[in-house]
């Protein structure tokens, strides 16, 4: 999964459009009133419990690069200075199958894992993998992303759209169609859809809207493929990208189209039943969705998930966009035949993944990492 990279923070804005004419999913936040101890009350309480535990906590977040979701564990240590936080970044669909692994091996060092893949949080929760914990403030996350039982909750809004240089200035694409001009010939670099399912719905939205002639007359572009495609906007001589997010300051911008489709989710997080350090995890999540840290993300550009947290400056709710889909990633990734059909009729256009994985790219993490060097746990 290609997201929380600090570089795109500041950019970042979310949603989905429904391009096949799915209505729009209305927000529902939970109703319930919290009374009681107040959140930091709470917090403080956990976090004695976290340090008495031992003051470790392993995170298996999905991403595409190393590092990308440091600004969360900086951010949780800088509030709780007692504990040490051990942040994993791989691709969502190569955490699923280590968790699967670690699991079946009664071998779990994973605490908390934070992932795109839907799918798997439904599955483990059937399969008795997750363990049962509302953290502080579940009641006020919007329903439409949350278990209703308390097994799995998402924590944050991410999204992807436009990577765009800024040397393009107002001549910039902004709209799907505005790819195929003829002054972007050569210019433009674009993640493999076939590597990752938010970039593959991102593009399945497109097809769905414009049809496959649209990706004939893309591919007449003479684009570059890679795994991981923000970071080089602004470089050499490319100028553009889509479905996906990382502008680098100074260098490129991230912007959202008006009109063709665009990408958001709710990342998902869940603490595993086995988990050697669930106190730590019980204090992450709950941080994670406290109103405080939740209004934080905001100033970033990052969508609380939570209905009493107001959007981003500047930005409509995450429900209130006309041509947004927040729950479609889901939607999409719940149908697996459907999805690996799709994804095998694109890959007969931009040809098989090539290229190290970059979250991993010297294949050091293994079965069991505790850490991004792949120390074994």
């Amino acid at each position: 999964m290609k997201s929380t990279r600090r570089t795109w923070i500041g950019a970042l804005t979310l949603g989905v459009l429904a391009a096949s004419g799915t209505a729009v999913a209305t927000a529902e936040p939970s109703k319930g009133t919290t009374k009681g101890p107040s959140e930091e009350a709470q917090l403080q309480k956990l976090y004695q419990q976290a340090v008495a535990e031992g003051g470790t906590l392993t995170v298996y977040a999905g991403g595409s690069k190393p590092g990308q979701d440091d600004f969360l564990k900086d951010a949780f240590v800088k509030q709780f200075p007692k504990m040490k936080v051990n942040m994993v970044v791989d691709y969502s669909s190569h955490h699923g199958p280590r968790i699967d692994n670690q699991v079946d091996e009664h071998h779990v060092v994973a605490d908390v894992v934070h992932l795109q893949t839907f799918d798997d949080y439904t599955r483990w929760k059937d399969e008795g993998v997750l363990e049962k914990y509302r953290p502080v403030g579940w009641d006020k996350v919007y329903n439409q992303v949350k278990d209703k039982d308390g097994y799995y909750t998402g924590l944050f809004f991410f999204g992807f759209s436009n990577v765009t240089a800024t040397r393009l200035g107002d001549g910039a694409p902004v709209e799907a169609t505005d790819f195929l001009k003829p002054e972007f010939k050569n210019k433009l670099v674009f993640s493999y859809p076939n590597d990752d399912d938010a970039v593959l719905y991102y593009w399945k939205q497109l097809t769905d809207k414009y049809g496959f002639d649209y990706v004939k007359k893309l591919l007449a572009q003479n684009p570059t493929f890679v795994r991981d495609s923000a970071h080089l906007i602004g470089t050499g001589d490319y100028e553009a990208t889509f479905g996906t997010t990382g502008a680098t300051p100074g260098l490129a911008q991230q912007t959202i189209p008006e009109k063709s489709p665009w990408l958001a989710w709710a990342q998902t997080g869940a603490i595993l039943k086995d988990a050697p350090h669930k106190a730590a995890a019980k204090l992450y999540l709950s941080w994670a969705l406290s109103q405080q840290t939740q209004k934080n993300m905001t100033d970033f550009g990052i969508w609380s998930v939570r209905g009493d947290v107001a959007a981003p400056a500047g930005r409509k709710g995450i429900f209130d966009y006309e041509n947004m889909n927040p729950l479609g990633l889901s939607e999409f990734m719940s149908d697996r035949t459907a999805l690996d059909r799709y994804k095998r009729r694109i890959t007969l256009y931009v040809g098989e993944v090539q290229g190290v994985r970059p979250a991993d790219p010297e294949d050091t993490l293994g079965l069991y990492p505790v850490d991004q060097n792949g120390t074994q746990g």
